[in-house]
């Protein structure tokens, strides 16, 4: 896989870890941690906003006022990553790097597509048929996907702790649903494939996109992403989309802006960045942050009442992440002196 070589010695060492090898790989910044935390912490809220939208939710026409019809799930995706993509270009001097060119040029319109084309429109559509909860039990399967596919396309290392902390953090998904109560109930088995599916084209995001930043500019990789999706997006349903936009509230636009602007410029952006210096099944273990994210968010935003398995639950995932997330999060050294060093004039 281009990247990995003599120039390249934190991908070479990554390489040449694997599933039984030393765990050679680079290890996250306190700092970039912390943000990955809050990111997915605003990234939970994006399902229950794809459900508002899509379900015609939230503010009510004025009296006398044509109620707006439901968004189509295409409308959903191609208004947020279009918006996130008139960003991403009106910003475009602000970004530093290199433009990625030729075949990485090709693979960032292929990650466009495959990520907020056919991916994002699967996680709606999943969202849609289902529910919002559903969605969020189900978000514990994206770190372990992309953890599989880093460890064989990117010959990621995948120790004992990696794997106790993912078995901690699903049995806390668990516990926090009380799957076993007679109560608990799947919405049906087409929406969670269909929405398991999008991880697929999400897990691509991290596997095509970490070699290609380490030659190439990560906010240059997403506008170049973004801008193809939204002409795909435009393709597709634009005038559907244009119609229903027209009728959207304020509050609505809000939202889009949003998931558009901090769910995807700053959250895509920063992602790329934070795999280019840590490997990405280290990074992916910060996505089960999201269940316990979206259990607070649907107890504050659509009054769900709270239970004890929630918070138990929630432990046995924070105690998942201690666990797979030690000895990965280091603090860079002061470098000492070279001897001789004071010596030089």
């Amino acid at each position: 896989m281009p990247g990995f070589g003599p120039g390249n010695p934190s991908l070479a060492l990554t390489a040449r870890s694997g599933f039984l090898g030393r765990p050679f790989a680079p290890r996250m910044k306190p700092s970039h941690l912390l943000v990955m935390v809050l990111l997915n912490i605003g990234w939970a809220g994006t399902i229950v906003i794809n459900k508002a939208l899509g379900s015609g939710a939230g503010d009510g026409p004025a009296e006398g006022a044509t109620a707006r019809p439901d968004l189509p799930v295409g409308g959903i995706v191609t208004l947020r990553f279009g918006l996130a993509a008139l960003c991403m270009l009106a910003l475009w001097p602000c970004w530093r790097g290199r433009m990625p060119r030729g075949k990485d040029f090709m693979m960032s319109v292929l990650i466009g597509l495959a990520v907020f084309v056919l991916g994002q429109r699967m996680q709606v559509l999943g969202t849609l048929l289902g529910t919002a909860g559903n969605s969020a039990i189900l978000m514990a399967v994206e770190p372990l996907l992309a953890t599989v596919a880093a460890a064989i396309f990117l010959h990621e290392h995948i120790g004992p702790r990696r794997v106790v902390g993912f078995a901690l953090s699903i049995a806390g998904v668990v516990v926090l649903n009380r799957v076993w109560e007679p109560s608990f109930r799947w919405t049906g088995l087409l929406p969670s494939l269909i929405f398991m599916s999008s991880f697929l084209c999400e897990t691509a995001y991290s596997i095509l996109g970490k070699p290609i930043v380490e030659r190439a500019s990560p906010a240059k990789l997403l506008t170049v992403a973004l801008v193809g999706a939204t002409v795909a997006n435009l393709s597709i349903d634009g005038r559907d989309t244009w119609r229903a936009a027209q009728l959207l509230h304020p509050t609505e636009w809000l939202q889009l802006s949003y998931m558009a602007v901090v769910c995807t410029v700053i959250g895509y952006t920063v992602w790329l960045v934070v795999i280019k210096e840590a490997p990405v099944n280290v990074v992916a273990m910060t996505i089960f942050i999201q269940p316990v994210a979206g259990v607070l968010l649907a107890a504050t935003w659509l009054q769900e009442a709270l239970h004890w398995g929630q918070l138990w639950g929630s432990l046995l995932i924070v105690a998942g992440l201690a666990v797979a997330l030690s000895r990965q999060i280091h603090t860079a050294p002061v470098p000492s002196p070279s001897p001789g060093a004071e010596a030089k004039p």
